[in-house]
């Protein structure tokens, strides 16, 4: 079966200390350097997800948008 355009998948071992290793290319196609900090999500029916690099700053961003505002978050 042939992936969508733009759809990856890998798989990751999980290691003694529950470290993984980002596959080569997905840190290639993401531009994950080592040092960066990524944002983890998890739902416990759906998983985990990794959003790309940016969406961390970018959620932080919205909340402090948000409480300058007045707005509750």
């Amino acid at each position: 079966m042939k992936a969508p355009k733009g759809k990856y998948a890998w798989t990751a071992t999980v290691g003694e200390k529950g470290q993984i290793v980002i596959p080569k290319q997905a840190r290639d196609l993401f531009e994950i350097k080592p040092g960066d900090t990524l944002l983890m999500l998890g739902d416990e029916k759906r998983g985990i997800a990794i959003p790309p690099k940016g969406a961390f700053a970018e959620l932080f961003g919205i909340a402090f948008e948000a409480k300058e505002d007045g707005e509750e978050l």
